[in-house]
């Protein structure tokens, strides 16, 4: 291991949710006004990931009053406090498409199943299945 691989361990976050485009998150971003700083959060829909490792970034947008805003995070940075996955989208691509659209039209289907448990212990879990009559079954 050499020197800037050792640098950039070092400085990674334990903690990080494995994020992925059509994901909506709520980041915990920490501002600096004048002497204070506080923490500010930015909520909506994340339309690219891209990087790896120390470098890895994602692109957030939502619409507020009508105006579309994007800011790009870095995941490990110092200046984040903390990413809450609140659901998760089904989409296979990065959704630059969402700037044109508004309202149900920008809306994304919601990937079902135990998500974060399975990208974080590396398990997934089955969903149980109940045993019925014939007529159950077929319906």
């Amino acid at each position: 291991m050499n020197v800037i691989q050792q640098l950039e361990k070092e400085q990674q976050k334990a903690k990080v949710p494995a994020l992925r485009a059509g994901d909506t998150v709520k980041v915990h971003a920490k501002v600096v006004e004048g002497t204070r700083e506080r923490i500010q959060v930015f909520e909506g829909t994340v339309i690219r990931v891209t990087g790896g490792g120390l470098r890895q970034n994602f692109t957030v947008r939502r619409v507020t009053h009508g105006v579309g805003v994007e800011r790009t995070f870095l995941v490990h940075s110092p200046r984040i406090d903390r990413i809450d996955v609140l659901r998760h989208g089904d989409v296979r691509a990065r959704l630059y498409y969402l700037r044109g659209k508004v309202g149900k039209g920008a809306r994304i289907r919601e990937r079902r199943g135990a998500v974060t448990v399975a990208a974080e212990e590396g398990e997934a879990e089955e969903p149980e299945t109940t045993e019925g009559t014939e007529e159950e079954q077929q319906k």
